[in-house]
Order: C-alpha cells, then sequence, then structure tokens
C-alpha cells in the first residue's frame, strides 16, 4: 500500500529565507515531483502541548525578517507557516501518511526557536494522537544526520513516549551523545562516514529491540536525508537504497506509521530520497 503524501503549495511560498540552504526550493521540488494531499493548519492549543505560550506569541508578532539564534531565521509570515506544518503532520497521523513540511521541528525547543526549526512538528504530532485519538503508546524514531534534542527534551520526563535517534555524532546541536539515555530515551550516535552497512545494523542491533520492547502504537518518524552521501551539511554516506530500508524497518515497528521530513538539503537528491522512504514504508 503506498503511503499518502501530505503537504500544501502555501508551504513553498511562507516563511522566506534565501539564501539559507534551508529554503523554499526544498518544498517546490517536492511539489513537482509527487501528488500530495493538502493538509490543515494545526490549532494555538495543538501546538501549545509542545511550546509555551510565551514563545509562541513572539514568534506570532514577528513583522520583519529576525535571526532567532546564529541558525534560524524567521519571518511576518513563518509563524503562519510553522502552524501549518505542525497541521500538515497532524494530516499525516490520520492518514497513516508523509508529511512533506517545511520549516522543519525536531530541533525546536518548548522555549526557542534551533536549527532552522520553529515548532517540533512530530512532538506536536505525537500529543495529537494520545490527546485526541486516544493512542496511549508513541514511539519517534529520528534518523536526520542531526540528533534531535528539541524531540528528545520535549519528552525526556514522559514515559508514554519514546525516542530513538540515530546520528552522526560528535556534530551538532552537541547533544546525543554516548551515555544520554533514559528509560524511553535511546541515543545511537555515529561516526562521520558511517554508510548503509553502518545505520541498518545499528538500526537491527539497537533500535529495533528497544522499541519493540515498549510495544508502540504508532510509531512516528523523524524523516530527515541529511545523511546522504552528497547532502552539504554532513559527513555521512547513506543511500537512497538505505533510507528506503530505514524507512521499511521502522514501518515494521507498530502497527501504525507517519513520517514528517526534517532535514535535506541537496535539492537535487531529495526528490529521489523520499521516493525511496515512500517504497520503503509501503513494504
Amino acid at each position: 500500500m503506498t503511503m499518502p503524501l501530505v503537504s500544501h503549495p502555501s508551504l513553498a511560498e511562507l516563511h522566506p529565507t534565501e539564501p539559507h540552504v534551508e529554503s523554499r526550493e526544498r518544498l517546490l521540488v517536492l511539489l513537482d515531483a509527487f501528488e500530495v494531499v493538502e493538509g490543515r493548519t494545526a490549532s494555538r492549543e495543538q501546538v501549545e502541548r509542545c511550546h509555551s505560550t510565551a514563545y509562541l506569541d513572539r514568534l506570532e508578532a514577528l513583522e520583519v525578517p529576525t535571526l532567532l539564534d546564529p541558525d534560524t531565521v524567521a519571518s511576518s509570515t513563518s509563524y503562519e507557516a510553522a502552524l501549518l506544518a505542525a497541521g500538515c503532520t497532524l494530516t499525516a497521523v490520520d492518514r497513516n501518511g508523509f508529511a512533506l513540511v517545511r520549516p522543519p521541528g525536531h530541533h525546536a525547543l518548548p522555549e526557542r526557536a534551533m536549527g532552522f526549526c520553529l515548532v517540533d512538528n512530530v512532538a506536536v504530532a505525537a500529543r495529537y494522537a494520545q490527546t485526541e485519538l486516544g493512542i496511549e503508546r508513541v514511539a519517534i524514531v529520528d534518523w536526520d544526520v542531526h540528533h534531535g534534542n528539541g524531540t528528545q527534551d520535549i519528552f525526556w520526563e514522559d514515559r508514554s513516549v519514546f525516542f530513538a535517534s540515530l546520528h552522526q555524532w560528535p556534530f551538532y546541536p552537541g547533544t546525543g551523545g554516548p551515555g544520554e539515555a533514559n528509560e524511553t530515551t535511546l541515543n545511537v550516535p555515529l561516526p562521520a562516514g558511517s554508510d548503509d552497512d553502518d545505520y541498518l545494523l545499528a538500526f537491527d542491533e539497537l533500535v529495533d529491540p528497544a522499541v519493540r520492547a515498549f510495544e508502540p502504537e504508532l510509531v512516528l518518524v523523524s524523516a530527515g536525508f541529511d545523511a546522504h552521501v552528497a547532502d552539504p551539511l554532513a559527513g555521512m554516506h547513506v543511500t537512497a537504497e538505505g533510507f528506503r530500508r530505514l524507512a521499511r524497518r521502522s514501518a515494521a515497528l507498530a502497527p501504525r506509521t507517519a513520517a514528517v521530513l526534517e532535514g535535506g538539503y541537496d535539492v537535487r537528491t531529495l526528490p529521489t530520497l523520499v521516493q525511496a522512504a515512500l517504497e520503503g514504508f509501503g513494504e
């Protein structure tokens, strides 16, 4: 069964960031390559389950392009983009789909933006599944090349959400190193140069047994493609076939699966990598 793709054309216009590497071109190439179901906008209440009112007020009040941290730019329409990206992720949960959105989310902290991310889309989706769909146990599997520190922070003390991350380390944002774990947090730091075999071995030996032991009803995937060998921001050697296999393994961990786009900054290869993951999720 093909996993439906969820997005919205406005995400290619809202949140202008050029010449930033997290640009509107990332979504334009995906909308050109795929047919998508249009997602909805998340409500303020849904986003406030993961982010503070004060932070969202600051984001909504922006009137001119502003650096929120050294890596993260936002403007007067970025708040609208962030709510739409989160809402498309909720639609993906409803449809067991894959949300193609920007800005990405997994670095966003409860009180502030970080690392290109404004709202933690996958975290908002997890809380939505629990609060509005009656799903009790959610696992988040993050294979973006960067550690999902925002997602980890939001759920660090929550035993109803299991967070597993495979990522390059040491690397930005500097979290997720050896020994950084608890009962429902698993970090798998991998050295630069890791390839398909390294990722799949780590997944099979560490992620798979830990997530299965948690017995999630839903797996949400933070699907970043910046571990690809051609990506300009990192030093990993994962191929399209590697992402297909990671997606297939992730989908096998629970009765339901949904995914959301995180990183992936080589716009020439991004559609091919999304297609590979889509095939894996559907196997």
